[in-house]
């Protein structure tokens, strides 16, 4: 058991019978009262999120979820399955994929770590950057140089993001997944 105060973002407690992932925390000390940790939480079976409020002594109860390294494998609606080094396939439902569905493609060869919670697949994690092909973007403007210039473009898996101005349909880029954006032509 671990006490409020040192929980950190990323580890998960049981909280009123459902698993929750610690997103951010705030510590605030008072001079004669106790410690109190503003936390911002996300159930990891229903998708929800919520900020709760604990003293700095309440003990939680933390849980060690099982992470295995796997390739997508095909999309069967609404699961995304998934395949270890052993050929064992996961099914994992496309609401539980969040902002990763965008960049889950057919034939693609960036291994996953997807989570389970008392065995059931229960979300993915993809690796830092991806690389993908842009399917459109719009043709440059000409004599516009000033600065960063950004334009939007469209790539396998159906994600929008602004790319660099000098990127065209066609072109392999590098994106970072946890942020969404842009980082260098591959």
């Amino acid at each position: 058991m671990k006490t409020a105060h040192e929980l950190r973002p990323g580890n998960v407690i049981m909280l009123d019978g459902s698993p929750w992932v610690v997103q951010k925390t705030e510590t605030t000390r008072s001079g004669r009262n106790a410690a109190i940790v503003k936390m911002k939480l996300k159930n990891l079976l229903q998708d929800s999120s919520t900020e709760t409020t604990f003293k700095g002594e309440d003990k939680m109860e933390d849980i060690i979820l099982d992470r295995l390294d796997c390739t997508y494998s095909y999309f069967a609606d609404p699961m995304y399955v998934f395949m270890d080094a052993e050929y064992n396939q996961y099914d994992v439902e496309a609401d539980n994929l969040g902002d990763a569905a965008a960049y889950i493609v057919d034939g693609m060869e960036e291994q996953c770590q997807v989570t389970f919670y008392e065995g059931k697949a229960i979300s993915v994690e993809l690796p830092t950057t991806v690389v993908r092909e842009v399917t459109y973007t719009e043709p440059s403007a000409r004599g516009d140089t000033s600065g960063k210039v950004m334009k939007p473009a469209t790539i396998a898996g159906g994600a929008t993001l602004s790319v660099a101005d000098f990127v065209k349909t066609g072109d392999l880029i590098e994106i970072d997944t946890r942020t969404h954006e842009f980082k260098k032509r591959a």
